[in-house]
């Protein structure tokens, strides 16, 4: 995995053969990141990553100066990976919440500026996601909501769709 910019930008960190999760590919985060860059101003921000996986998209904001970051992991080793990467990088601004996504969501009673969700493609839920950060109110009056999924997902019917952007088999709706 490697960093894309900011402070540990170039930055490689090899992720252990045990963790399961599926990383944003490198040339996916550094679309999303480019595409980012001309809507928000990371510095000063906070961010919630849900379905954290491997920390690559947690460890990226911090990176470029978000205020703070909160990653939603539930599997053990998923978590400890992260716990691992913060702390030899003396990353402490960065907050693992060791939860299921969906409780985390239903018991959430802060806002955010930016919000990430990386779920498995294959979860059931998957497409009630945007439904229940809206409910929540978890966005900030300008906050924007990204949530990556497969090519067999359509949100341009939801209420708070603003665009859709792939890079390969990745997609990235974004909603408002």
């Amino acid at each position: 995995m490697r960093i894309i910019s900011g402070q540990f930008k170039g930055r490689r960190i090899q992720v252990p053969t045990n963790i399961t999760a599926r990383p944003t590919t490198d040339f996916a985060k550094e679309g999303l990141f480019n595409l980012l860059n001309n809507r928000i101003d990371f510095e000063g921000i906070d961010v919630l990553d849900l379905f954290a996986g491997t920390g690559s998209i947690s460890i990226e904001f911090v990176s470029r100066d978000c205020k703070s970051v909160i990653s939603i992991e539930q599997n053990d080793r998923h978590s400890t990976f992260i716990r691992k990467v913060c702390t030899d990088l003396k990353i402490t601004n960065l907050s693992l919440i060791k939860t299921d996504v969906f409780k985390f969501i239903a018991s959430c009673h802060t806002q955010f500026d930016m919000i990430f969700a990386d779920p498995p493609y294959e979860l059931e839920q998957l497409a009630q996601i945007p439904d229940l950060i809206f409910e929540k109110k978890l966005l900030k009056e300008d906050g924007l909501f990204v949530l990556e999924h497969s090519s067999k997902n359509k949100f341009d019917q939801h209420p708070h769709f603003v665009d859709h952007r792939n890079y390969g088999n990745v997609n990235f709706s974004f909603f408002q």
